[in-house]
């Protein structure tokens, strides 16, 4: 009986780190199959309006409204799931992916904090962070970058020079 406890209880531990990879990986293939749904849909009314046919027109002109509005759903609840965080337990698996290395910039160690504005020195396109799926940081909105800052990493509106995030020490 306490081998048989013992076993339900590492189970039901072991099931929550399992499941965020598999519905992550569900919902790749879910926007995958929306994006071939879309294309589908889009090819059927290039059809119906060389048929000619009014309704036909108007009930494929519904699908495809119906399929981009999936597509988007699911899109937006892949980025809801991307939590803020994510990068920590990629980043304790791939140390050398985060190493610092020989990392200097220009300009001294600045603390910087959400709400700041920043001069472009610190955020200019030689900091950027081109590839920030690579590090699993969250996907950035319009208009903005990821950017190094020593070991820290700030999210910057390219726009108007404001700090919209800061992820200290993100970099060993």
């Amino acid at each position: 009986m306490r081998k048989l406890m013992m076993t339900a209880l590492i189970a039901a531990v072991a099931m929550p780190v399992i499941a965020p990879a598999a519905a992550s990986a569900q919902s790749q293939g879910e926007i995958r199959r929306d994006r071939r749904d879309l294309r589908e849909e889009r090819r059927e009314l290039r059809d119906a309006y060389r048929r000619g046919d009014h309704r036909d027109i108007r009930e494929e002109r519904r699908d495809v409204r119906d399929a981009r509005r999936e597509l988007r759903e699911d899109i937006n609840d892949r980025n809801r799931r991307w939590g803020r965080d994510d990068w920590r337990g990629w980043r304790d698996r791939n140390r050398g992916l985060y190493a610092r290395g020989h990392w200097n910039a220009p300009f001294r160690y600045y603390n910087f904090r959400p709400g700041m504005r920043i001069g472009q020195t610190y955020w200019g396109s030689r900091y950027w962070i081109n590839d920030p799926w690579r590090y699993r940081l969250p996907p950035a909105g319009r208009y903005q970058r990821w950017v190094r800052h020593y070991n820290d990493v700030i999210l910057v509106d390219t726009r108007r020079g404001y700090v919209v995030d800061v992820i200290r020490g993100f970099y060993w």
